[in-house]
């Protein structure tokens, strides 16, 4: 980026939310960068704010949005959307991957466009918002993130169940059964999963997770999305 200064002012236009120069190049400071650049501070203190005002926001509205749905129905959407896979898709629809301060090791093996990166960092934009600007500054912010997952009638389906979802698909328009590989790298602190999922000569999917279970699950979504459009 030839104007890093122009760079962040287009991020923040897009995030719709003034926000304190400081503390968006904080929140967009992964751990590899901080580590190749002197130690500086990492966003995870504020991925780790971030994660419990997401859950709060995403909560309330759930509760307050469908009255009829039980405990356990209301817990199935809430995780849905504060998945991983959920987050790096709202991420990736804010472009944000090219504004994420990585280390060389991560650019090379695609760390922009990592699940889990991404969705670390929306959090910590979340977290930097409700620092900066507020509660319910940080709350409206969620919510307008999630919006379009809400609006989208085959997201609930799909995301809180994505490998179940993509099997019964795949079923219906006669691919085979999907069949996952995966992969893993890094320390153990810090263990990256790199999922596939084939579904015979028709298509193959990958996405990344800190667990097994989330790459596996970020492969079907990403899977799941591409046979619905075929």
């Amino acid at each position: 980026m030839t104007n890093p200064g122009a760079g962040r002012s287009s991020l923040v236009t897009t995030l719709g939310v003034e926000l304190n120069a400081d503390l968006l190049e904080l929140a967009l400071t992964h751990r590899s960068f901080a580590y190749e650049n002197g130690a500086i501070p990492t966003n995870e203190r504020l991925e780790f704010l971030g994660d419990s005002i997401l859950g709060q926001a995403v909560t309330v509205m759930l509760y307050r949005t469908y009255p009829h749905l039980d405990e356990g129905d209301l817990a199935k959407r809430r995780a849905s959307l504060v998945s991983t896979v959920a987050l790096a898709e709202i991420a990736r629809g804010l472009g944000l991957g090219e504004y994420v301060r990585l280390g060389k090791g991560e650019i090379l093996t695609g760390g922009h466009d990592k699940s889990s990166i991404l969705a670390d960092t929306v959090e910590a934009l979340i977290g930097a918002v409700y620092l900066d600007r507020g509660g319910d500054v940080a709350t409206a912010f969620v919510l307008r993130l999630v919006e379009p997952l809400l609006a989208n009638p085959d997201h609930f389906g799909a995301l809180m169940d994505p490998k179940t979802s993509l099997q019964e698909l795949a079923a219906a328009r006669g691919v085979g059964a999907p069949a996952y590989t995966v992969t893993e790298s890094g320390p153990d602190h810090a263990k990256e999963f790199i999922a596939r999922v084939d579904l015979g000569h028709a298509l193959w999917a990958q996405g990344s997770g800190t667990s097994k279970k989330f790459a596996e699950m970020a492969a079907a979504r990403e899977a799941f999305t591409l046979l619905s459009a075929r």
